[in-house]
C-alpha cells in the first residue's frame, strides 16, 4: 500500500503564482478585446510605446565605435 506525499509549500506557492499570472493575462486580453470592440487602442499598444527602429546615425557614439571595430 502506497502513501500519498504531502505537497510542499514551495509547490503550492509556484502553483499560486502561475494561476495569478494566468488570471492577469486573461483579464488583460478581455480588456483589450473590449477596447477593440469599442474602437479604442489598448493601453499597452499606444503610439507612444511602440518601438522605433534606430538608424546608424541615431546610435550613440559608443555603440557606433564598438560596431566599427568589429
Amino acid at each position: 500500500m502506497s502513501s500519498k506525499r504531502q505537497t510542499t509549500m514551495a509547490k503550492l506557492q509556484r502553483e499560486r503564482r502561475v494561476e495569478e499570472r494566468r488570471t492577469l493575462k486573461r483579464e488583460k486580453k478581455q480588456a483589450a478585446a473590449a477596447a477593440r470592440k469599442a474602437g479604442e487602442l489598448p493601453e499597452d499598444i499606444s503610439a507612444e510605446e511602440q518601438p522605433e527602429e534606430t538608424s546608424a546615425e541615431e546610435q550613440p557614439a559608443e555603440i557606433s565605435a564598438s560596431l566599427d571595430r568589429e
